[in-house]
C-alpha cells in the first residue's frame, strides 16, 4: 500500500470508530431543532444525567465510583498510601485555648465536652507531625510514590494529615463524601487528588486498595467504622496484614475494652496483636519501617 493511500485511511493503529468525546461534539453541533431532538429520549445515554441518576442505574454508578478514583490515582503515579483516620471535631492546638475560654460560659455538661476535645488537640499535632515526617521521606519505588498521605479530606485530624503533607511539599489525597450537611474538602488536599464519593462502601474500599499502613487517631462513629472494618478484613484473611497504628491508648482503652473482648472469647487473644499502639509520629514510623524492613 502506498504511503499516500495510508495517509488517507489514517494510521494502521487508529480506531475505526470515533471516540465518545467526538460523538458528543457531533451531537452538540447538530443544527436541527425539532421536537425529536429536544426530547430527553434523544440525548446520548452517557450525557443524560437524569438517566444516569435513575434507580436502575445504581450498578453503573457503583462501577463509575470504583473506576474514577482508581484511574486518577494510577495516572498520578500513586503506588501506595498511608491512610490516616480520625475525628472531624478535635480542634488544632492554636484553637484549643479559645475553645477553653468559650467553655467557661457554657453549662457544665457542654463545657466538659469542649474541655475534652481541647485536650485531644495534641493528636491533631501528632497527626500533622506524622504526615509531614513520612511525606518528607519521599519514598519512590517502581517509579511510583509510596506512602502518599490519604485522609477523608475533611477537618480536624484529616486536615492535620493533609496539612502535614502539604507543608512537606508533597501531594496528598482526600476522599471526601457527600453528606446532608455541607462538608467541603480541607484546603490542604492536593486539588487533583481531591475525590468525592456518594457511596460510603466505595469510599472505604478506596481507602484500603492502596493502603500499606493505616494510622487511627481518636474519633467517633466514622472512625470506629473504618477501624473495625479494617481489623475484620485482616482478621478474617480477606486482606493481607499491614501496620495498623492506633494512636491514643488512653482514649481507646476508655471507649473500647479490647482486652475484655479477648477475655470473653469473642475474639482471639492473638487478634489484638493486629494493633500497634502509638503515641508519637516516631513510634508510628518505626512500626512501619520494622514491618517493611525499610
Amino acid at each position: 500500500m502506498s504511503s499516500d493511500k495510508r495517509k488517507r485511511d489514517g494510521d494502521l493503529t487508529d480506531h475505526r470508530f470515533y471516540h465518545a468525546d467526538s460523538e458528543a461534539k457531533f451531537a452538540e453541533a447538530n443544527p436541527d431543532d425539532t421536537p425529536q431532538t429536544r426530547h430527553p429520549a434523544y440525548k446520548l445515554a452517557f450525557r443524560d444525567t437524569d438517566f444516569l441518576l435513575r434507580e436502575e442505574l445504581r450498578p453503573v454508578r457503583f462501577q463509575l465510583e470504583l473506576l474514577k478514583p482508581e484511574m486518577l490515582l494510577d495516572e498520578a503515579g500513586v503506588g501506595s498510601t498511608l491512610v490516616m483516620y480520625g475525628s472531624a471535631r478535635i480542634p488544632p492546638p492554636e484553637a484549643a485555648d479559645a475553645a477553653l475560654k468559650q467553655a467557661e460560659s457554657l453549662p457544665e455538661d457542654e463545657a466538659k465536652v469542649v474541655r475534652s476535645l481541647a485536650a485531644k488537640s495534641k493528636y491533631y499535632a501528632e497527626a500533622y507531625r506524622f504526615a509531614k515526617m513520612v511525606s518528607e521521606m519521599a519514598i519512590v519505588e517502581d517509579g511510583k510514590r509510596q506512602f502518599v498521605v490519604c485522609s477523608g479530606g475533611g477537618p480536624s485530624i484529616m486536615e492535620a494529615a493533609n496539612k502535614g503533607a502539604s507543608d512537606a511539599g508533597s501531594e496528598s489525597i482526600g476522599l471526601n463524601i457527600i453528606l446532608p450537611h455541607e462538608q467541603a474538602p480541607n484546603p490542604y488536599v492536593t486539588p487533583y487528588l481531591s475525590l468525592n464519593f456518594h457511596y460510603f462502601a466505595l469510599r472505604k474500599m478506596h481507602f484500603l486498595l492502596r493502603a500499606r499502613a493505616v494510622a487511627v487517631f481518636p474519633g467517633g462513629f466514622g472512625t470506629f467504622d473504618e477501624f473495625f472494618e479494617l481489623l475484620t478484613l485482616v482478621q478474617t484473611g480477606k486482606m493481607k496484614p499491614m501496620p495498623i497504628l492506633l494512636f491514643g491508648k488512653e482514649f481507646w482503652n476508655r471507649v473500647v475494652d479490647l482486652e475484655a473482648l479477648a477475655e470473653e472469647g469473642t475474639v482471639s487473644k492473638k487478634d489484638l496483636d493486629l494493633i500497634t499502639w502509638c503515641e508519637t509520629a516516631e513510634e508510628g514510623w518505626a512500626a512501619i519501617a520494622d514491618f517493611y524492613d525499610l
